[in-house]
């Protein structure tokens, strides 16, 4: 029961908390802030602590390499985005399922070999995103918009973690990694301010997984020598490094940006 409590609390905490920087910075931040292991990182350390430190660490390799899935969706909704959001949406579905075939063979490799896949997919899918020009951020989504999203995260978090001792750790982690916030978070961009604010969410979300990335590489690689809490206080420094060497890059661009568009391009990725 009290671990419950700690899904029902923590889960939505940090979503929201991500959301309000979403809603405060445009859509390319947004789908950066999305990407963090918003659910990935709950369902391990939950995982961990109620199934222990051997399936956590599985799952954790399994939600590493279902960032392949992710790049392969976030690619596809970006390529389609202009022909609307169902569409890039279905195709961009197929995608994810694809990549999580692919995921799942991944998972049986050493971690630092799927580490490896990981960065290269996704560094791969960033050039080969659609070219943006800068344009004004739309306005933001409303409260309501925050509140899907914290839910959506509560019911992953403890669907997958409830559903793990049926389904084993490979499959728990790949559900871990379906792009339901991202989605919601994309198609409420597309919907309000039209195609391009689409596909920066997904822009955004392929240039925050390499944050991601590293923090389950740590987890999957640490858990099991070192315990719960060193792994994940590890992990969490990870990304937080990880991040920052991100936050630096946005900061280049935005500096290296015309002064009558800098502000309008503050979130755009290098």
């Amino acid at each position: 029961m009290a671990l419950l409590a700690l899904k029902l609390i923590l889960t939505p905490l940090l979503t929201g908390g991500a959301s309000l920087g979403a809603r405060r910075w445009g859509p390319v931040a947004g789908g950066w802030i999305v990407s963090l292991p918003l659910t990935s990182g709950p369902v391990a350390l939950f995982l961990a602590l109620d199934r222990g430190p051997t399936f956590a660490a599985e799952a954790a390799h399994a939600s590493l390499a279902g960032c392949l899935a992710i790049s392969a969706y976030s690619l596809a909704y970006a390529r389609l985005a202009e022909r609307g959001w169902l569409v890039a949406l279905a195709v961009a579905a197929g995608g994810w399922l694809v990549g999580a075939g692919v995921a799942e063979a991944a998972a049986t490799w050493l971690v630092p070999g799927t580490l490896a896949l990981v960065v290269a997919a996704t560094a791969g899918a960033l050039a080969l995103m659609p070219a943006q020009a800068p344009r004004p951020s739309t306005a933001p989504a409303g409260p309501a918009d925050i509140v899907v999203r914290m839910g959506v995260a509560v019911f992953v978090v403890v669907g997958v973690t409830e559903l793990a001792p049926f389904v084993g750790p490979t499959v728990s982690g790949l559900l871990a990694m379906l792009p339901i916030i991202g989605t919601i978070l994309a198609v409420f961009a597309q919907r309000s301010g039209g195609p391009l604010d689409g596909s920066s969410v997904q822009r955004g979300i392929l240039s925050g997984l390499f944050g991601t990335a590293a923090f389950l590489a740590v987890v999957a690689w640490a858990v099991t020598p070192l315990g719960v809490a060193p792994a994940f206080l590890t992990a969490t420094a990870t990304v937080v490094a990880v991040q920052l060497v991100a936050l630096r890059a946005f900061t280049r661009t935005r500096r290296s940006e015309p002064a009558s568009t800098s502000q309008t391009a503050a979130s755009q990725p290098t």
